[in-house]
C-alpha cells in the first residue's frame, strides 16, 4: 500500500546476556523504540549512560504517524544530532488558517519574528524520524538498540529492577538500576505493574488518510469547521515530504473504524474534498479516538514512565510526541546526577513533578481543543459557530477560536529546582523557562545560542566590556567549571572586542537580540540547566550564589 517509503527491517541479534551464567546487570534499561524511547536513548549517550533499548519489533512506525514537531521538540533533536536531517527532510511551516463554511475566518503565524534557528513546525512523517534516529543510535557504543526483545515481566524492589524478555532465542533476564518505559499509549509494562491511565475519552472518530498527489497548496495547516464537502464535521490538511498529504476527517461516534478505512469509503471523501478532477493514490489510512488521559505518578520506584506510557492526549495540536521528547529531556540529566551519586534520588521526584504539571497543562488544552471542535450539546455548538462567524472580522473572537493550540513548552515556575527571582528583570525568561534563542558570533563565527548550551550546567554572564571584568570575576568563573558538578561559563558581550584574552569563551550578540530576550545589561547572568531551561537568574555575578542556585537546581539542598 505504501507509494513512497519502504520499511527498512533490523536485523534481529541474539544477545550475549542470553546465555550468561550470572544474570546481567545494565544501569539504565528503555523499553519502547519509538520516537521518544530512542529520544531517551540519545540523551542518555549524550550524558554518558550505558544503556539498553528494547523493543518488540523490528522495523520503524508503520505509517505516518505523529507528523508535526514543534519548534522545542526540534530544539531538543538537534541537541541529540537529528534535527538538521528532520528539518532538511520535512516541510517547514508557520501559518495556521481556520476556515468555517468554506470561508476564512481566522490566521496565525506561529512565529513571526526572525534570529531562530529551528522553524516554528515542521511536518515528516514519523516513520523518517525514527529511521534518522535508529542511524544516531548505531553511531554510539553507549546504547544497545535490539530489536524483537519482548519484555513479558517486570518486578522491582528498592535497589533493582529485573526485566524478564521474550526473543526468537527464547526468554532471558536481566537487572537495572533504573527503567524507562516508554513503551506506547496501551503500555504493556505499565498494564504488568497494575498502574493505569486515568482521564476521559472522547465520543467521537476521526479517519486519517495520507494521500500522495501533486498539488500547489502552500504549506500551511488548513482547518475548516462544516465545510461543504463534510457538512457538519471537521477537516484538517497538512503537507509531508513527497507529495504526502495528511487530510483529517471528523467521522462521528457511530462510524465503524473498520469500514471507514477500507479505500472505497475514503476515496468518496477525499473527492468531496479535492474535487474530482483531482489525481491522487491513497497511502495509509487510520481511525481514532481522542483520549485525554494521565498517570497518577510518572514514578513507581525505580520504574519512570515517559511519553504515550504516560499521558495521553488528542492529536490536534501537536502535543504527543513535542511533550514526550520535553519529558525525556527534563529527565536524563537528573537521572544521570543521580547514577554518578553527585545529587540524591529525590531529584527524580521533580520530573514527576514538572512533568506531571506539563501534562496537566497539555490535557487541559487538549481537552479545550475537543470541546470546541467536537461540541456535545446544540448550545455548545450555536456557541463555537457563531465564534467562528464573528472571528471573520472581530479580533476578540479570533482568540476564542480553538483548532488546537499548538504545542508551547510548559514549565513549572514553582519548581523546587527554581531559585527566587530578581523582580527588576522583565520578559518571559523566568527561572523553569526554555532559553530563547538568538544568533551570535563566536570567534568570527556564526552560532546560535542554544547550541552553545545543553547536556551541562552552564553560565552566561553578559558584559559591555569583556576587558573590564576584574580579576577576581576571572577567577571565579573559571572555578565553577571546577566544581564537582561543573558549570561552564561564557561571556555575551554587545561590542567586539579583539583585545580580551580570557580563559573561557566569548560570544557577540551583535544583533542585540540577547540583551533584547533576556532583558541582558551589564553584569546580568543566567544559570542555565543541562535541559537549556534556566535555573536562576541576576543582575550581578556572583559566584556564591551561582553555587547555591547549582546546589537547588540539583536537589542538594
Amino acid at each position: 500500500m505504501f507509494l513512497t517509503y519502504q520499511n527498512p527491517v533490523y536485523d534481529y541479534l541474539k544477545s550475549s546476556d542470553h546465555n550468561a551464567d550470572v544474570i546481567a546487570h545494565h544501569p539504565l534499561i528503555i523499553v519502547g523504540a519509538g520516537p521518544v524511547g530512542m529520544a531517551a536513548g540519545l540523551d542518555a549517550s549524550a550524558q554518558g549512560i550505558k544503556a539498553v533499548i528494547l523493543d518488540d519489533n523490528n522495523t520503524v512506525s508503520v505509517g505516518s504517524r505523529a507528523v508535526c514537531y514543534s519548534k522545542r521538540a526540534l530544539e531538543i533533536l538537534n541537541r541529540l544530532k537529528c534535527g538538521k536531517r528532520m528539518v532538511d527532510k520535512g516541510v517547514t511551516w508557520q501559518v495556521g488558517k481556520v476556515f468555517f463554511q468554506d470561508k476564512l475566518v481566522s490566521s496565525f503565524n506561529l512565529l513571526p519574528e526572525e534570529g531562530h534557528e529551528q522553524p516554528a513546525f515542521i511536518n515528516l512523517q514519523q516513520y523518517y524520524l525514527e529511521e534518522f534516529m535508529v542511524d544516531e543510535l548505531q553511531k554510539t557504543e553507549h546504547v544497545d538498540l535490539r530489536w524483537k526483545n519482548r519484555v513479558i515481566s517486570v518486578e522491582q524492589n528498592d535497589s533493582l529492577v529485573t526485566v524478564t524478555v521474550d526473543t526468537p532465542d527464547g526468554p532471558y533476564q536481566m537487572t537495572t538500576d533504573w527503567l524507562i518505559v516508554a513503551d506506547g499509549a496501551n503500555s504493556p509494562v505499565r498494564n504488568m505493574l497494575g498502574l493505569e491511565m486515568k482521564g476521559k475519552v472522547f465520543k467521537d472518530r476521526f479517519l486519517i488518510a495520507d494521500i500522495v498527489m501533486k498539488a500547489d497548496f502552500p504549506p500551511e495547516r488548513w482547518f475548516s469547521f462544516d465545510p461543504s464537502y463534510h457538512r457538519g464535521q471537521s477537516t484538517l490538511l497538512h503537507r509531508q515530504p513527497n507529495d504526502v498529504w495528511r487530510l483529517d476527517f471528523q467521522l462521528g461516534w457511530d462510524k465503524d473504524p473498520e469500514e471507514e478505512k477500507k479505500p472505497e469509503n475514503i476515496i468518496p471523501r477525499v473527492k468531496a474534498m479535492l474535487g474530482d478532477d483531482v489525481e491522487f493514490e491513497l497511502e495509509w489510512a487510520s481511525v481514532y479516538t481522542f483520549m485525554c488521559r494521565r498517570m497518577d505518578r510518572f514514578r513507581e520506584k525505580r520504574v519512570i514512565f515517559a511519553g504515550d506510557a504516560a499521558h495521553q492526549v488528542s492529536p490536534f495540536g501537536a502535543r504527543g510526541a513535542n511533550s514526550g521528547f520535553q519529558d525525556t529531556d527534563n529527565l536524563l540529566w537528573k537521572l544521570n546526577l543521580v547514577m554518578d551519586k553527585k545529587a540524591p534520588e529525590s531529584l527524580i521526584d521533580s520530573y514527576c513533578q514538572e512533568r506531571e504539571f506539563a501534562a496537566d497543562e497539555n490535557l487541559l488544552n487538549s481537552t479545550r481543543a475537543t470541546d470546541f471542535i467536537t461540541p456535545k450539546s446544540n448550545v455548545s455548538k450555536m456557541f463555537r459557530n457563531e465564534t467562528l462567524e464573528l472571528s471573520h472580522d472581530f479580533p476578540f473572537a479570533q482568540k476564542l477560536v480553538n483548532s488546537g493550540r499548538l504545542s508551547d513548552p510548559a514549565y513549572l515556575t514553582s519548581s523546587p529546582l527554581n531559585s527566587s527571582d530578581d523582580k527588576s528583570f522583565t520578559g518571559t525568561m523566568i527561572p523553569g523557562a526554555v532559553m530563547d534563542d538568538a544568533p551570535v558570533i563566536l570567534i568570527e563565527e556564526s552560532h546560535w545560542l542554544l547550541n552553545l548550551f545543553g547536556n551541562q550546567f552552564g553560565l552566561f554572564l553578559y558584559v559591555d566590556d569583556p576587558n573590564s571584568l576584574s580579576q577576581d570575576a576571572v577567577k571565579h568563573l573559571q572555578e565553577l567549571s571546577n566544581l564537582p558538578i561543573p558549570i561552564q561559563p561564557l561571556l555575551i558581550t554587545n561590542n567586539k572586542s579583539n583585545s580580551s584574552v580570557l580563559p573561557f569563551a566569548v560570544a557577540e550578540d551583535r544583533q542585540g537580540l540577547i540583551r533584547k530576550r533576556y532583558d541582558a545589561k551589564n553584569g546580568t547572568c543566567y544559570l542555565i540547566r543541562p535541559d537549556q531551561h534556566i535555573a536562576a537568574r541576576w543582575r550581578t555575578f556572583d559566584k556564591n550564589l551561582a553555587i547555591s542556585a547549582l546546589n537547588k537546581a540539583t536537589g542538594n539542598v
